[in-house]
């Protein structure tokens, strides 16, 4: 491969900020959930780079061909695989793809196969465009993909940040993380912060059942708080973790929560899992504790706590059952029976069709 923008290639990044801009001079997309991928092809060489500059070509087999076919000879693209299903996207389904048993990729490919929404243009030919104002290099995009099919797609993209407001608001249902505001003048600037992004942003009460230590402090310093919610058979659900604390925290965390370890695992509702019961379980594979496909042989083991305590975290997405991504610490509610930690607190949003997402893109 011998291309002007060669792999390896660190994305570019966003920063997180509260709301759509509403300046002049940015250009408008939705922030899709998925697996980051730039991809480089020079005549018959594909590479799928992921974010940290790991080949994806053999996790994704049925994409190589599309690419092959609609793609042109030389380039490199920024986009986003996901996998869709039921009118929105599924994250879980897409982490199943990362499987190390090739015959499983290969099954896998063919019942949940994915797609890759491109939103930015590296690449064309012998020129390198990353020092080409965003903007111009859309136009570009849109040029290369405009009689692109399924599996590929062009992301929306819009100037009006009252549009970008709405679908901000409408595209949630379809499993949408949010929105990103680019500048139109930026070049493209790896592994720097130049975009924006907004996500949502919840509350939501949960019940604290464990805990694990931080990587450089066991039995000094809290690393996260397991967070649980009772469904409706009164059964305790693992949803997710807290984990935004300073070093001075993480240690008061450690007395603050020493009372609470005392005979936690009597009647623990999730003292199997503590006994690594779990292991024999595939439906615990999201539970605390559990073999990490994405973490390898990273320590995730936890400490029971008695499920007493009450704590009022900040979370962005639901994810089936679970938070998407790391929730944030608001305030412990003293308040607040941990019965009450119930699932009925939080909101549904009804999905919005995908394929209106993506015929938006045309």
């Amino acid at each position: 491969m011998d291309l002007p923008v060669m792999p390896p290639l660190l994305p570019m990044l966003a920063r997180r900020v509260d709301g759509v801009p509403t300046g002049d001079g940015f250009l408008f997309e939705p922030k899709w959930d998925g697996f980051r991928a730039l991809v480089f092809r020079d005549g018959d060489d594909m590479l799928l780079q992921s974010r940290d500059q790991k080949p994806l070509n053999r996790y994704f087999p049925e994409m190589l061909a599309p690419l092959a076919a609609q793609l042109p000879a030389r380039c490199v693209l920024d986009g986003e695989i996901v996998v869709a299903r039921n009118g929105r996207l599924e994250f879980d389904l897409l982490q199943q793809r990362i499987h190390p048993a090739a015959s499983r990729v290969k099954l896998l490919s063919q019942q949940i196969p994915a797609s890759i929404v491109f939103f930015d243009l590296l690449c064309e030919g012998e020129r390198d465009l990353r020092g080409v104002a965003f903007g111009e290099r859309r136009a570009a995009l849109e040029r290369v993909l405009a009689v692109a099919d399924p599996p590929l797609h062009l992301t929306p993209s819009t100037s009006d940040h009252v549009l970008a407001s709405d679908w901000f608001r409408r595209f949630e249902g379809a499993g949408l993380d949010g929105v990103v505001a680019k500048p139109a003048a930026g070049a493209y600037e790896p592994n720097r912060r130049t975009m924006l992004k907004v996500k949502h942003d919840r509350e939501c009460d949960c019940v604290v059942a464990g805990f694990r230590w931080h990587k450089d402090g066991k039995g000094t310093a809290v690393g996260s708080l397991l967070l649980g919610l009772h469904a409706d058979d009164g059964g305790l659900q693992h949803v997710g973790v807290v984990a935004s604390f300073t070093t001075d925290k993480r240690r008061a965390l450690v007395d603050f929560l020493a009372p609470y370890r005392d005979h936690a695992l009597d009647g623990h509702p999730w003292a199997s899992w503590a006994a690594n019961d779990h292991l024999a379980n595939p439906e615990a594979q999201r539970m605390p504790g559990a073999v990490s496909r994405w973490t390898g042989t990273k320590d995730l083991s936890w400490e029971p706590l008695r499920p007493e305590l009450v704590v009022e975290v900040a979370y962005d997405q639901l994810q089936g059952r679970r938070f998407r991504h790391t929730a944030q610490f608001r305030r412990w509610r003293a308040d607040k029976a941990p019965r009450d930690c119930t699932y009925e607190q939080l909101e549904v949003v009804a999905p919005e069709e995908l394929a209106t997402i993506f015929a938006s893109g045309r």
